[in-house]
């Protein structure tokens, strides 16, 4: 026998169901609604986020341009005071060395009758033409000494015949020309105060066979040897042929520094024939 169950009931068991169904749409519906609040506002968070990442990484590429802009600075900073410094000890070179020792002498700038080089020192008598004593300025004689070894090891026989002259010397020494020569002696013979002997950087060459400073000099292998290598020691030919100053004089070579010198003999330039201020610019290295 089947149960009976009273249409009212099936009634209010269906409405039961109906509001069950309808609670759990209705929980569904929110428990939805709250997950999309969640996910837009972890999705505003995301964006957020990703924006202040976005501006940390902008400032770290800011921080890192101005970071590498700082060393360029710091670089060009450093540059600039190596610059000063080696501008500074060129300065110091410069104020400690005799400003006198590059000057254009020969008819063209006076030297007073007080000078004298800073010191002089024999030249060693081996290196002496006659038995005589001569001296160079000390710091010249280092580089001279080196010319005449090597010169030496070429069996070219050279000798130095005259070194350091005193304005007094070259003045007793001119008048004697004079008496001599007479106004002839001005080709070859410089006044007082003239002179490159009275700079101690000057000398004289000649050699055994030639004796005393002779045009003869130009004929011999000595000379020759050097026109091809003394500027490698600094030295320099005052009066080559067809100068303005006196008539050539191959015996006469003039320290000038190894820089100069050289620079002189790659061009093909004589010493006279540079402007005294271009000169100048080589009188920090003229004992380098």
């Amino acid at each position: 026998m089947k149960a009976f169950v009273p249409q009212a009931v099936l009634g209010v068991i269906g409405l039961g169901i109906l509001g069950l169904l309808g609670y759990g749409y209705y929980d569904t519906t929110r428990q939805l609604e709250d997950a999309r609040t969640e996910l837009a506002i972890a999705t505003e968070g995301a964006e957020t986020l990703r924006g202040e990442m976005e501006a940390l990484q902008a400032d770290k590429t800011t921080l890192e341009e101005e970071l590498a802009a700082e060393r360029d600075r710091s670089e060009d900073l450093e540059e600039d005071v190596g610059d000063l410094r080696g501008t500074v000890r060129e300065l110091d070179k410069i104020v400690k060395t005799d400003p006198e020792l590059l000057q254009k002498y020969s008819k063209v700038y006076f030297l007073n009758e007080n000078y004298s080089p800073a010191a002089t020192v024999a030249i060693p008598d081996e290196y002496i033409f006659g038995p005589k004593d001569e001296s160079i300025h000390a710091e010249v004689l280092p580089y001279l000494k080196d010319l005449l070894e090597d010169a030496k090891e070429d069996e070219t026989g050279l000798l130095v015949s005259s070194g350091f002259r005193s304005f007094e010397t070259q003045a007793a020494l001119k008048s004697g020309y004079r008496v001599t020569y007479g106004s002839g002696a001005n080709a070859f013979s410089a006044d007082q105060g003239y002179s490159e002997h009275q700079l101690g950087t000057t000398v004289d060459f000649t050699t055994e066979a030639v004796g005393g400073p002779f045009m003869s000099f130009a004929k011999t292998g000595a000379y020759n040897w050097l026109l091809n290598n003394a500027y490698r020691y600094g030295f320099i030919l005052s009066y080559p042929p067809n100068n303005s100053y006196y008539q050539y004089e191959p015996w006469h070579w003039r320290f000038v520094g190894k820089e100069l010198a050289r620079d002189l003999h790659r061009e093909g330039k004589n010493f006279y024939d540079l402007d005294q201020r271009e000169i100048d610019k080589y009188l920090g290295e003229i004992f380098e």
